[in-house]
């Protein structure tokens, strides 16, 4: 199957490398281009791209707005979003997550990388770089948590889902949870996708912040921080 792909930046060199980038692969096709984010939204709904390689600062509407957008229309259904830019601030990486993106990844990520991300957010797999996902640790890891009632979301889980979810919010990938609980990684993709499918969470980022919100991961040592949220995208999966 082919990977239909939506390059979204305002600068036309820095769409033109990517695109050469991406054309060198057999399973990715690059279907259009956009330099802003009322284009990238307008080709999101023409075009229907798997993916959508997304910049942040653009002319009009910004890329975090236009990935809102594109996320939340019916017109675009099916249609994945990795925020991909020079600045890893926590303001925009946040931003980014709550507005429905897949991935947040910087331009400084190796060729390989890339198409990997490409690969494994068009399979529905979420990913974040490791310095990104440090960063998300380190954010909910020292808010206090709210009383609310999101922790009675956690009650339709299983205990061995639960602790997969506590694992992926520790920054493990599947084929380490499978390692660490002394089981297949098919059984540990199988609880990611039935505890993303009960909290009725989009992908496997929002099970991340779910968690840290809820308190299921709290402050102390996090183990593994460095594996990212499937960045390698092999046992990323959902």
């Amino acid at each position: 199957m082919t990977i239909k792909v939506l390059l979204a930046d305002d600068q036309a060199l820095v769409r033109a490398g990517f695109r050469s980038l991406l054309r060198r692969t057999r399973d990715i096709e690059v279907v259009g281009e956009a330099g802003a984010g009322d284009e990238a939204i307008r080709s999101a709904r023409a075009l229907r791209p798997d993916v959508v390689l997304m910049d942040i600062r653009m002319p009009g509407t910004d890329g975090l707005t236009a990935t809102e957008r594109i996320v939340s229309d019916p017109e675009s259904t099916g249609c994945r979003v990795i925020v991909l830019t020079t600045f890893e601030t926590d303001a925009y990486i946040f931003a980014a997550l709550r507005a429905g993106a897949s991935g947040f990844l910087t331009k400084e990520i190796e060729p390989d990388d890339l198409r990997q991300a490409v690969r494994a957010v068009a399979a529905g797999d979420a990913l974040l770089s490791p310095s990104v996902t440090r960063r998300v640790i380190e954010q909910f890891s020292h808010r206090p948590v709210q009383p609310t009632d999101t922790g009675e979301r956690l009650g339709v889980l299983t205990d061995r889902e639960r602790e997969v979810v506590h694992l992926i919010a520790t920054g493990l990938s599947n084929e380490q949870i499978a390692d660490r609980l002394v089981i297949s990684p098919l059984t540990a993709k199988t609880h990611v996708t039935r505890a993303i499918a009960k909290l009725g969470v989009r992908d496997r980022v929002q099970l991340v912040i779910l968690a840290y919100e809820t308190g299921l991961v709290r402050t102390g040592r996090i183990e593994a921080a460095d594996a990212g949220i499937g960045v390698d995208g092999q046992e990323a999966g959902a």
